[in-house]
């Protein structure tokens, strides 16, 4: 199972994220719940680096399976607050694909605008 994690600050605002595990939804390379993670996940990194002008604090796993990012400390209030604005967009694509794909990822978001109903 992916397990995602996204942790917020007093104020509610994402600080960072975590991707872990495999869905194990479909055979290595045909498995249309890790292709979509990985999609919205390494979209959403790459769209912050693209369109804000910083990179978040990436960390990887070589193998797959783990993909930790972070806002940077001291960011400027505008590149911040649309850098937070992707971050929930990717949020709430992975509660879209956990809404049709539950038995594969969960999503730990305490704070977020977004609910799945079970």
């Amino acid at each position: 199972m992916i397990q995602v994690k996204v942790t917020r600050n007093r104020n509610g605002h994402i600080d960072a994220f975590t991707i872990s595990g495999h869905a194990g939804a479909g055979p290595a390379g045909f498995d249309l719940v890790c292709a979509g993670v990985s999609s919205v996940s390494f979209g959403a990194v790459n769209a912050v680096e693209a369109l804000c002008g910083f990179s978040l604090l990436i960390d990887q796993n070589s193998n797959g399976g783990y993909l930790s990012g972070r806002l940077p400390d001291g960011l400027e209030a505008g590149k911040r607050k649309k850098a937070e604005l992707l971050l929930e967009g990717m949020v709430v694509a992975l509660r879209t694909i956990e809404m049709s794909y539950g038995k594969y990822i969960k999503v730990n978001d305490e704070g977020g605008v977004f609910h799945v109903e079970t």
